[in-house]
């Protein structure tokens, strides 16, 4: 059936479902009840299925947060960049050395970050151009390294780093593995106790569909084991708010340390109730369909991609506008197309739109907002014409 109504192409916020909002609709409960800790029990084995790890039972009282694997789930009442924070801060000490490669934004963001905790070396390569494996191959060999931490799925500039090709180098160095996985959990192949990494972070509503303002964190044993030890040695970054110690403390009993994200939480369990009864690997399928069609349908259309074809991303496709083009298009499209897609950033701005092919957007939505993509770009004077655009959907 086809798509009616507005089009949300946009890689996060995503659009959330009725039983999300729903959810957020809920009458305001205490934070320390224990209807809140189920609702914390609840949202913690979602989270654990949406991390691709070990399964565990939504009960409040039975270890919701933790599973055979030993990895443990810390729900942040912030965004993606609290929580990747809170990770930074409390795992690292002021002299530790720290490698951050990065290729677009949001790994910048991540280097800038560290470097508040942390001695960061920044490998800066361009937006949109797979990393130097060699050289970072070369760096970790020298053995002085405490982490390689990366940003996994670059929305900025439309790339997905090849996480298992660093997590096996960094076991090789005997290196910690830090993922910004932000925009890549529940969209997209993230394996946690695989990789072997010691923290990943995931936002509310990118990939799995919820609210803004709510993160999670997945710490191995070892990730926990060092921010202890690094307390203890009276050496540590000065947290508060974000002290994941306190938040550690509060797991057993399915809390948090300060008053949490109550309404947010209930709407993010809800949206994980539906990434289950979807499935987590149809949910990948589905997003690299979506994106592959959007990568194929542009590409013959005579557009180029940003990303390098290897690493091209599942969850967004960022696509060069051909000259003469700027973001007035966008502006037209989302007025007189009701279609949403996002602009680029900092020195791409007005030079490229980017698609979101994450969450819960559907193959009629998808090709209902290229028709009307095509259609906006033909009003500025383009002449682009496709047979099918379901073909590339099929």
């Amino acid at each position: 059936m086809p798509h009616q109504g507005d089009c949300f192409l946009v890689p996060g916020p995503v659009r959330m479902n009725q039983s999300c909002l729903d959810a957020l609709a809920t009458p305001v409960i205490t934070a320390r009840g224990s209807e809140f800790r189920d609702v914390m029990a609840s949202l913690n084995s979602g989270l654990r299925y949406a991390f691709n790890l070990s399964p565990s039972e939504k009960i409040r009282k039975k270890q919701s947060w933790t599973g055979d694997d030993g990895y443990k789930i810390i729900v942040v009442s912030g965004s993606g960049t609290a929580a990747m924070e809170m990770v930074l801060a409390n795992r690292f000490r002021p002299n530790d050395r720290v490698l951050v490669p990065t290729n677009g934004k949001f790994g910048e963001r991540v280097a800038e970050m560290g470097s508040r905790f942390c001695n960061v070396k920044h490998l800066k390569y361009d937006w949109g151009r797979s990393f130097d494996f060699g050289e970072i191959e070369e760096q970790l060999a020298r053995g002085n390294w405490e982490a390689l931490a990366i940003c996994h799925n670059e929305t900025s500039s439309g790339i997905t780093q090849d996480a298992e090709e660093l997590a096996e180098m960094c076991h090789r160095h005997n290196v910690s593995f830090i993922i910004d996985g932000i925009t890549s959990v529940g969209g997209m192949p993230v394996h946690p106790e695989k990789w072997g990494a010691e923290a990943v972070v995931v936002g509310g509503q990118k990939c799995t569909a919820g609210p803004s303002g709510i993160a999670a964190i997945a710490v191995n044993e070892h990730f926990v084991k060092r921010c202890n030890a690094i307390r203890n040695q009276g050496d540590s970054n000065p947290v508060y708010y974000l002290d994941i110690i306190s938040a550690l403390k509060k797991g057993d009993d399915d809390q948090t340390p300060w008053t949490p994200a109550i309404n947010p939480a209930m709407g993010w369990s809800a949206a994980l109730d539906t990434l289950r009864e979807e499935g987590l690997e149809n949910r990948w399928e589905r997003c690299t369909k979506l994106a592959k069609g959007v990568r194929n349908l542009f590409t013959d259309l005579g557009f180029k991609l940003l990303a390098d074809e290897y690493f091209r991303s599942d969850t967004v496709t960022a696509i060069l506008y051909p000259e003469g083009i700027d973001d007035t298009w966008r502006t037209k499209l989302k007025d007189d197309y009701q279609t949403q897609v996002i602009g680029a950033q900092d020195h791409f701005k007005g030079k490229m739109f980017r698609v979101g092919s994450m969450g819960e957007t559907t193959i009629p939505e998808m090709v209902e907002g290229c028709k009307r993509m095509i259609s906006c770009f033909n009003d500025f004077g383009l002449d682009l014409s496709v047979e099918s655009v379901e073909s590339y959907f099929e």
